[in-house]
């Protein structure tokens, strides 16, 4: 299959989506990012190699204090990461062990007390995630299934908007059914004798090891990239990913990669 290097989306198409970029998924399009993390370990967003000078921001993520679980909110703009800011687009949520996030955009739980049914828009969910420790042990690289809302035939994605747990993608999951989502999973890495650890092959996009490098890719096609996350200096990665995925998910998705799993480590 092509690289994440080709059929990257041109400037103009950019230009046409960037009012809608953060929701926007387009089939056969990729998207390489630069991801970034800032002196205060807030990952940001810049698309690599369409702008190289200057490079187009995108998205920006904070992590929120004195949270029970792990929330991280995604805004538009660096400089305003408020979840009442108008650049508030979504935010990834973890359990308590930190190993299952979910995705929502920037709509309102339907479970507050000051929900307003007649004018508040019931928040989507738009993926989640779940880590799991190898079979390998500590050695070994952790296991990621994601879970996205599916895709109709006009390429518009399917709306969930559960208004309880029970009708959540993680329960979606956990009891099996599979009708209108889509499931991923990280590809598996292989050992390597030469440099003692598990590697992938990212194509030159990651050129550093470390645990955070990932894969996903879809089970029944193991060769088709969805997403690749990797490091390629002390404090940048690289993100590149392509429909199913919009940006938006695909960035939740690799801060989730940035917090600490309890269990699995």
């Amino acid at each position: 299959m092509a690289s994440f290097s080709e059929n990257r989306i041109s400037q103009q198409a950019l230009a046409c989506l960037l009012p809608h970029y953060p929701f926007f998924c387009h089939r056969g399009m990729a998207f390489p990012c630069l991801c970034t993390p800032s002196p205060r370990h807030i990952p940001e967003i810049n698309f690599d190699g369409l702008f190289s000078h200057p490079q187009h921001f995108l998205l920006a993520g904070r992590k929120r204090r004195r949270s029970k679980t792990s929330n991280y909110l995604i805004s538009l703009d660096p400089t305003d990461l408020s979840r009442d800011g108008d650049n508030f687009v979504g935010k990834v949520r973890s359990n308590v062990l930190g190993t299952k996030f979910t995705i929502f955009d920037n709509g309102v739980n339907p479970e507050r007390k000051n929900f307003v049914p007649e004018t508040d828009r019931i928040r989507e969910e738009l993926g989640a995630v779940c880590y799991e420790t190898n079979v390998l042990g500590f050695r070994g690289p952790r296991r990621m299934t994601v879970i996205i809302p599916g895709i109709d035939a006009q390429n518009r994605r399917i709306s969930v908007q559960p208004l309880n747990e029970q009708e959540s993608l993680l329960s979606l999951l956990q009891h099996g059914v599979n009708q209108g989502v889509i499931l991923l999973q990280n590809k598996a890495p292989s050992w390597s004798d030469e440099s003692g650890a598990y590697v992938l092959n990212f194509h030159g996009r990651v050129t550093r090891a470390s645990v955070k490098n990932f894969q996903i890719v879809h089970p029944d096609d193991p060769d088709y990239l969805v997403l690749q996350f990797g490091r390629v200096a002390p404090d940048t990665f690289t993100m590149d990913f392509r429909f199913p995925l919009c940006p938006l998910q695909a960035f939740a998705i690799c801060l989730s990669s940035f917090d600490g799993k309890l269990a699995c480590e």
